[in-house]
């Protein structure tokens, strides 16, 4: 089964089982906008927690805020957002789509890398344990080749983005005979810019009603109250404030599930530092970051950084935490050192200073920035894409399971009694009742013990908890370990401590 397929299966299994719905759906949906189900919203919750308390509740120098989607329309015009927030846009002429230009070269850049580690995977097996694949990377003719072939187009389409050369992008897209994934044709218009910012009214009467934007980023709430939280919270730099919060942006080329959506979540952490120490920072916090995301499990080899050749305006370093999702390598963090760009230009347009009087220094002065940035639904579609797995049991059996980090789980423990009579629902019951101040737990009477199993297994329950007939003498249940499958009868005394040393927060943030 390829990747594009366990993908396919992985977005059906998400509606299946109440994780993620298309948006509107009786209405045939709303394109690149989606809900979050009972269990979607539960796993959503969870990365929201763990992220907010490894950043806020685990560092005395930061803090947290939520501050209003609707803000100033000065805002953006101050962040450069009005002028600048662009996209470069190409349309084919046969199928009438659009696409982003850089996205299909990074497609092209894509299908370049897989073609040079399917060369590598080649040379492993032919070489077996002599393998040296640094030496084979240099001197193979395919892979010497293509790695040739990759650097000459980044370093073209990075010129172009650079300098905003719009013809030039084509040429290369020209060059490089891209075709348009649905005619297959190569019959391009020229690329243009288009502002991603979503605009509204404000105000009582239509003629009398000001535009704003929907925030395509919770950044600038952060900026805008920097004064507001250094003095009422008696900040000292360095400090961050953190945020997590919508965002919006009117992507044309949305696709991929919720990898790219015109309505997401963001979490963000700000840190406020003196200037010429922005660097030290940054450095920093890339290590940081992805200690966080290894620290879930998903695999330490999924991830790697990318950093940036085109920095962005306000940018002095910035670097791409990537995920390896179904479809490729592809940002899942941004780390940015945003140098002083933000508070001197809302310093500029408001005409308020936004300084802050270092006691230490004796001098006042213009924070540097450095910023982390991760997309939250983009989080729950590496969590979900690396916890799918369709297996084949040794009794020749098959299950879907979702091998979510416990501690991320939507549902930590199942109460199953094994029958629905005889006192056992009744004991199954009190067992949930019980636990349910301290986990997520979902009572299931419904179906053969078999079927329930693999019911939870599908939702990425950690511990199935059964009750039979036994229990109502020994007050004794059957705990049943998610991956492994494996059971034991322990009491029922015990099943507070077994299940929180799975889910503990605490435990998982120890990781990091």
């Amino acid at each position: 089964m390829t990747q594009e397929d366990v993908f396919k299966n992985l977005i059906a299994h998400a509606k299946e089982y109440g994780f993620i719905f298309q948006s509107s759906e009786i209405y045939d949906g709303l394109s690149a906008v989606y809900d979050y189900g009972q269990l979607g919203a539960e796993l959503k919750n969870n990365i929201k927690r763990y992220w907010w308390d490894a950043m806020v509740r685990l560092h005395d120098n930061i803090v947290g805020i939520d501050s209003a989607i609707f803000m100033h329309p000065s805002i953006w015009e101050a962040s450069g957002h009005v002028g600048a927030f662009n996209d470069p846009l190409i349309d084919n002429k046969d199928s009438k789509k659009r696409y982003r230009a850089d996205v299909l070269l990074e497609d092209y850049l894509e299908k370049i890398e897989e073609k040079i580690n399917k060369e590598v995977e080649k040379g492993r097996k032919k070489f077996a344990d002599g393998f040296d694949e640094a030496q084979f990377r240099t001197t193979n003719p395919n892979v010497v080749r293509n790695v040739q072939k990759q650097e000459e187009v980044s370093r073209r389409m990075n010129d172009a983005l650079r300098a905003n050369d719009l013809a030039a992008l084509k040429q290369l897209i020209v060059d490089c005979e891209i075709a348009c994934p649905v005619s297959g044709s190569r019959n391009w218009t020229d690329v243009r810019q288009f502002n991603l910012m979503f605009s509204t009214q404000i105000g009582s009467v239509s003629e009398e009603a000001n535009v704003i934007y929907l925030r395509p980023e919770t950044a600038q709430g952060i900026f805008v109250n920097f004064l507001n939280v250094q003095k009422t919270g008696r900040m000292k730099i360095p400090f961050g404030i953190a945020q997590i919060g919508k965002a919006f942006r009117n992507e044309i080329v949305a696709r991929q599930f919720i990898f790219r959506m015109r309505e997401f979540e963001q979490m963000e952490m700000q840190f406020f530092v003196r200037p010429g120490e922005e660097l030290k920072w940054f450095s920093h916090w890339k290590d940081a970051r992805l200690r966080w995301h290894k620290s879930l499990g998903l695999g330490d080899e999924k991830y790697r950084f990318h950093d940036h050749e085109k920095l962005a305006h306000y940018a002095n370093a910035a670097t791409d935490i990537e995920f390896a999702f179904p479809f490729g390598f592809k940002e899942l963090e941004g780390i940015h050192s945003r140098t002083d760009f933000d508070l001197s230009r809302h310093q500029e347009f408001s005409g308020r200073k936004q300084q802050y009087f270092d006691p230490e220094t004796n001098e006042s002065y213009v924070p540097y920035v450095v910023e982390t940035s991760i997309g939250l639904d983009r989080t729950v579609l590496a969590v979900l894409s690396s916890a799918y797995s369709e297996e084949k049991l040794d009794n020749g059996e098959e299950r879907v399971v979702l091998r979510l980090p416990a501690v991320l789980a939507p549902v930590k423990l199942a109460v199953l009694p094994l029958v629905k009579k005889d006192g056992l629902p009744e004991k199954a019951r009190d067992i949930m009742n019980d636990l349910k101040f301290d986990f997520n737990c979902q009572y299931d009477e419904k179906d053969s013990i078999g079927k329930r199993y693999r019911r939870q297994d599908a939702i990425g329950t950690p511990c199935c908890v059964t009750i039979d007939h036994q229990s109502l003498d020994d007050n004794q249940v059957t705990i049943r370990e998610r991956d492994s499958m494996q059971q034991q009868r322990v009491p029922i005394a015990q099943l507070r401590r077994l299940v929180e040393e799975q889910v503990s927060l605490r435990k998982w943030l120890e990781r990091m």
